[in-house]
């Protein structure tokens, strides 16, 4: 049985799955511009958590346990995976793929064209960018999102330009900027972010594996 407060508006060709919460004040299956309500299908899967001031956009396909914070804002047209959450006041653009087991903290923004591949983690405050020469006559043509390949780890306040790709396993250091792609398995840090250390070297004071290795 899903739970949708009175106050949400879960509007038409929105398809929930079930076990769905959808709290106060929610929106669900709002059109973009030059969009007839109900004209893009919209789809949550099971389990999911809407909690208070989210929109989500119409055109949406999202799988089972999603969760977002509060004041989350996810446009139009975007695939997003099993088990993924978006933070408090997060923004996703439109016609971005996300995988499965995702997990994005609060006052993330992620622009259009953006790939998030499985496992990753995003961490507060995270900017990525798709425009190379923003607001320049052609920079709508011009568009390229970032890749985040599986299981990378991003930093807070990092923020990755347009066109990067953040190789498998690798770890952004807070407050980076990273401008060209970083290869599988590095750890990168600075402003602009070089490789300072291989992942698989990074170990606790106990002198224990920060991380697994990771597939």
């Amino acid at each position: 049985m899903n739970e949708i407060a009175d106050t949400a508006k879960v509007l038409k060709n929105v398809h929930l799955g079930d076990n769905v919460t959808v709290e106060d004040y929610v929106v669900i299956g709002s059109p973009p511009r030059g969009v007839k309500e109900g004209e893009l299908k919209t789809v949550i899967g099971d389990n999911a958590v809407i909690r208070s001031h989210t929109v989500i956009y119409a055109g949406n396909v999202i799988g089972d346990n999603f969760q977002t914070g509060n004041h989350a804002s996810i446009r139009e047209e975007n695939v997003i995976g099993n088990n993924v959450s978006i933070g408090t006041k997060s923004v996703v653009e439109f016609k971005s793929r996300i995988g499965n087991n995702v997990r994005v903290h609060s006052q993330v923004f992620i622009p259009e064209y953006c790939e998030l591949q499985d496992g990753c983690w995003i961490g507060p405050n995270v900017v990525l960018t798709n425009a190379k020469y923003p607001n320049s006559l052609k920079s709508k043509e011009f568009l390229e999102g970032v890749v985040v390949e599986k299981n990378v780890k991003i930093g807070a306040n990092a923020t990755i330009l347009a066109g990067v790709k953040i190789g498998a396993n690798a770890l952004v250091g807070a407050g980076s900027v990273v401008t060209r792609d970083v290869p599988p398995g590095k750890v990168v840090a600075g402003n602009p972010a070089k490789i300072i250390e291989d992942i698989s070297n990074l170990r606790y004071p106990t002198g224990e594996k920060a991380y697994v290795d990771e597939k």
